[in-house]
This record gives C-alpha cells, structure tokens and sequence, in this order.
C-alpha cells in the first residue's frame, strides 16, 4: 500500500493543497477535500483508488461551477476553460467541456447564430462589427465564418441606411462635406465595408429631399 507523505498547502491558493504519496507529488485538491475524505499524513491508500474519487470530486465542482456560470450569461467553449482554468486541471476541464456540449450547455454554433440575430436586427451592426463580436467572445475562426455568411447582403445594408439616415438628420445644418466624412466615419466604426457605405452616403447626399423632411 502507498502512503500519504506529505499535505501541503499552496503558497497561492489558500484554498488548495498538494497532495504527496511516497514523497512524489500526487494532485492537487480542494482543502475541503481533505476534511470530507478524512485524509492525513502516514495514512496507508489506494492511490489509484483516491485518485478516481478525488477526480470524481474536482469534475463534479468544476461542472457546477461551470453551469453557474451559464446560468448568468451564454458562454463559449474557450469562454468556459479560461475561467475554469485559474482552478482545475486540463483533464478535468475537459470532461466538464464534454458534459456541456453533450446536453447543449455550450453550443458555438448555435451562440453564434444567436449573436448575429441580435446584432444585425437589433443593433444593427455591419458585418466587421459583428465578427469581431464573435472574436471577442471566443468563437471559432470557422464558426465565425459560416455565421458571417448567413447575412443577407440586402438586410445589411439596409441596416446600415437606417443608421445613415439617423446620423444624417442630426448632422444635415453642417458643411456637407464635414456630415459627409462623419456619417462614414460612423458607419465604418459600426462595422459596415467600404461599399456599403460608400452606396450609403450616395443615396443620402443625392436623395437630400428625401432625407431632410
């Protein structure tokens, strides 16, 4: 039988301590673990035994972390290894990613589907705008790329009249050519490519009629 050498606490987690078996480092637990197992120094164990129901343990914290997480805001796979990450092992990450995606927790996919319906039909962003979003949250490349794809060229730029035309009406009494350089500069920091708001900013400075009524 082997034996527990050593409990040692982590210098920079008050809440974890290091587990050594025959004087070799063993695992990492939770402090609470050591009370709930009742483990000690010159205890005789099974290692592979403790090592199963400590992994057992750590996956089923790393899980409920992970759905409180969830349960405030949708998160992406690489959104939940990098905050589960400051506290669990890769191996057990792992198994939490598994559980989620198995049962939808975390689903890129369908995040990404959801990001772009909310920022083309409710903030209306452009296409750059909206990739970025999709960056930022922690999607990946090909995701993003499939996602992008789905927006209609038409929808795009309609969105992007809409927000010309409210930008146009609080800048309409300036030089031309200063509203001109500020509705594009607007447009483009809102995410839409040159051609769109090149197309934009010729239907508001030829339809001035229609705009300024």
């Amino acid at each position: 039988m082997a034996v527990i050498t050593k409990i040692e606490a982590q210098k920079r987690k008050e809440d974890r301590v290091n587990i050594y078996v025959d004087e070799k480092f063993f695992m990492a637990i939770y402090k609470e673990l050591v009370f709930t197992f009742n483990l000690k120094k010159g205890q005789e164990i099974d290692p592979n035994n403790l090592k199963s129901i400590l992994d057992n343990e750590m996956y089923m914290k790393a899980k409920n972390k992970a759905l409180s997480i969830l349960s405030k805001a949708s998160q992406s796979e690489k959104q939940i290894r990098q905050k589960l990450a400051k506290d669990y092992e890769e191996d057990t990450i792992d198994r939490v990613i598994e559980f989620l995606q198995k049962y939808k927790f975390v689903d890129d996919e369908d995040l990404a589907s959801r990001i772009v319906n909310t920022n083309v039909n409710l903030n209306k962003y452009g296409k750059n705008k909206i990739k970025q979003n999709l960056y930022n949250k922690g999607i990946e490349k090909s995701i993003i790329e499939t996602a992008i794809d789905d927006i209609d060229t038409d929808k795009e730029f309609e969105n992007a009249l809409y927000l010309g035309k409210k930008r146009y009406e609080r800048l309409k009494n300036e030089d031309p050519r200063k509203a001109y350089q500020k509705i594009g500069n607007h447009l483009a920091y809102k995410g839409f490519n040159y051609d769109i708001i090149k197309k934009v900013l010729n239907k508001l400075f030829n339809d001035v009629d229609e705009y300024s009524c």
